[in-house]
């Protein structure tokens, strides 16, 4: 009865763990101009580039939590553009889980998972993570090495002064037509008032 008792001990402790070795079979990340799916082998370990893309994103600890917490304590102050990765889990009644990746966020890319994602049973322990491999990881799987929004916002430079030209151009049309309009009924009454040579006394 004993070694029965520690037989079912035993088979729960390892339930977490078991948990933690089904890791995303695959990852979608998706972004400004960035489309990728990534295949994840085995556990996610590391040498593969779904391995990789895991173990740098900190999926595990910002799914299931981990001791110490490799975690950020704040979220980072500058994050440039997002890009969303939507791992698929096996086993996981179909819930996929998301994490927002920023690439290019100042000190070194970071991912953020939220809090509360169903996952084996269980909600995921969220929050933000930095890694230093992630950006070239992300490089490595076909993102540009620079932030896309620089070249972007270059184009939405021209087309601000455009509009605002097109808009005084439009005031002036409309204050030359209304200037227009009162000259021509101004003239009628002017030559009304003004009598013929011949009949002034």
């Amino acid at each position: 009865m004993f070694r029965l008792s520690i037989a079912i001990v035993l088979a729960v402790l390892a339930l977490p763990a078991a948990a933690l070795a089904k890791g995303p079979s695959e990852g979608t990340i998706s972004g400004p101009g960035f489309v990728k799916t990534v295949k994840v082998l085995n556990d996610g370990s590391p040498g593969t580039a779904g391995g990789d893309l895991t173990q740098t994103a900190g999926f595990f600890p910002a799914a299931f939590g981990q001791s110490p917490d490799p975690l950020l304590h704040r979220r980072p102050a500058v994050l440039g553009p997002r890009y969303t990765i939507v791992w698929t889990v096996p086993g996981n009644d179909s819930h996929r889980i998301r994490q927002f990746v920023y690439p290019y966020a100042k000190g070194g890319s970071v991912t953020y998972m939220k809090p509360g994602q169903p996952i084996f049973g269980m909600t995921t322990h969220g929050g933000w993570y930095r890694d230093a491999g992630l950006k070239r990881t992300l490089v490595r799987l076909g993102l540009p090495a620079k932030a896309p929004s620089v070249a972007s916002s270059a184009g939405t430079s021209w087309t601000l002064p455009a509009g605002l030209a097109a808009a005084v151009l439009a005031v002036v049309a409309a204050v030359l037509l209304f200037w227009h309009r009162q000259r021509g009924q101004r003239s009628p009454s002017t030559s009304s008032t003004e009598l013929p040579a011949g009949s002034r006394t």
